[in-house]
């Protein structure tokens, strides 16, 4: 099974690839904020369907919207997240949502982890050292994700 997790966003979208239950890549989809937000929706779409392309996944996986305390940045991310799922309806991917709480919880232990403590987990697990957040964001989601499936 191949995973595709995504951490949504317009200025930084973080992604990651699992093939059968192991770390494949991941990386940051980033846009300027100099563009008008439909170019920058754009350039994420088209990344995201070379992505797709390139990897074939079975599964989309993404971190459930929840409250924001700034509308705005809400707004601009359940956009982003908008397009993952367009493309996902697209090419007839399942799209499966993960809570934060379940992230933190699955990959730490402990439903209200920090930021530091989930990229310390992903490094113990996949071997691998991811500083930015986003990046780190989409990882860990998928690194739940497999691990959610596992158990059940």
């Amino acid at each position: 099974m191949i995973i595709f997790s995504i951490d949504s966003g317009i200025e930084r979208t973080g992604y990651a690839i699992f093939k059968d239950k192991k770390y494949v890549t991941s990386a940051l989809i980033k846009t300027s904020k100099k563009l008008k937000t439909e170019i920058r929706l754009r350039e994420i779409y088209l990344k995201l369907v070379e992505i797709m392309k390139q990897y074939k996944p079975d599964v989309m996986v993404l971190e459930q919207l929840l409250f924001f305390k700034n509308q705005k940045t809400f707004i601009r991310v359940a956009q982003a997240q908008g397009i993952v799922m367009l493309l996902a309806a697209q090419n007839d991917i399942k799209v499966e949502f993960l809570t934060p709480l379940q992230i933190k919880q699955i990959v730490t232990g402990y439903g209200q982890a920090d930021k530091l403590a989930v990229q310390k987990m992903i490094k113990l697990t996949t071997n691998i050292d991811i500083k930015q957040d986003d990046e780190a964001d989409a990882v860990a989601c998928g690194l739940a994700y497999q691990i959610l499936k596992r158990n059940q």
